[in-house]
């Protein structure tokens, strides 16, 4: 019987690409033929994301897709939340709504889990050999720091924690108590996985075509102190 990878896409204001991403989702082959469970969580978007989703599935009915919508605005983290929750595949992995990270690379990450050697794999932007749009310096160096943190604390060696391509076996991330509602979740999970015993993470080299604010891109400097404070909570009070 095929394994499934579940895709867990949290969205808001994404009515503009969300149809592109799940284009690029569908024309994915997966390695050793797994199917897909395509999980949408609809964070009570202003704009007409649900329309878009809708009107895709009814085009596109060979593509498992799961949709979930909240009633109230909640945060990336708690859609993830609610996918993780309703996922029903033996992986999985977040795929974000925009386009700033590509399906085709899910193989990458699926490839030492498959081969028995991983638990987990962090998609990393930061190693690799693969294109990456050039933005912001002071997001690239917020990014490592925060990174660093991370690590101090989890004594692991990532190179890149807040990336959004993360893969986790499915019994392991179900198992974890996830609290954060909003961006916390990248290092809520990072420090909740490195207290696993025996848990095996891996990275990967990955691509990046980051967006600027004025194509749509949500986090703000206000999430990076979100993130330090969650770094040292996750980790210093458990």
């Amino acid at each position: 019987m095929s394994k499934v990878l579940s895709i867990v896409i949290p969205a808001y204001n994404e009515e503009p690409t969300i149809h592109l991403i799940l284009d690029k989702v569908n024309a994915v082959d997966l390695a050793d033929a797994l199917k897909k469970e395509v999980i949408i969580v609809n964070d009570c978007s202003r704009d007409d994301t649900e329309g878009a989703i809708h009107r895709y599935m009814e085009k596109n009915p060979g593509l498992n897709i799961q949709y979930y919508r909240h009633e109230i605005n909640q945060g990336k983290g708690a859609a993830l939340h609610t996918g993780i929750r309703k996922a029903t595949g033996d992986f999985i992995i977040i795929q974000d709504a925009d386009l700033e990270y590509d399906p085709q690379e899910y193989n990458l990450l699926l490839r030492p889990v498959l081969d028995g050697v991983a638990d987990v794999v962090y998609g990393s932007r930061f190693m690799g050999g693969n294109p990456h749009r050039i933005l912001f310096f002071w997001h690239s160096i917020g990014n490592k720091f925060l990174t660093f943190l991370s690590n101090v604390f989890t004594n692991l060696n990532l190179t890149d924690m807040e990336t959004c391509y993360k893969l986790f076996r499915t019994e392991t991330i179900k198992n974890l108590d996830l609290r954060e509602k909003r961006f916390g979740f990248e290092p809520e999970v990072t420090a909740k996985m490195a207290r696993i015993v025996g848990i095996r993470i891996y990275e990967v080299g990955i691509s990046y075509y980051g967006r600027t604010y004025a194509e749509g891109k949500k986090i703000n400097w206000k999430d990076g102190f979100r993130a330090i404070y969650c770094i040292l909570k996750y980790n210093l009070f458990r």
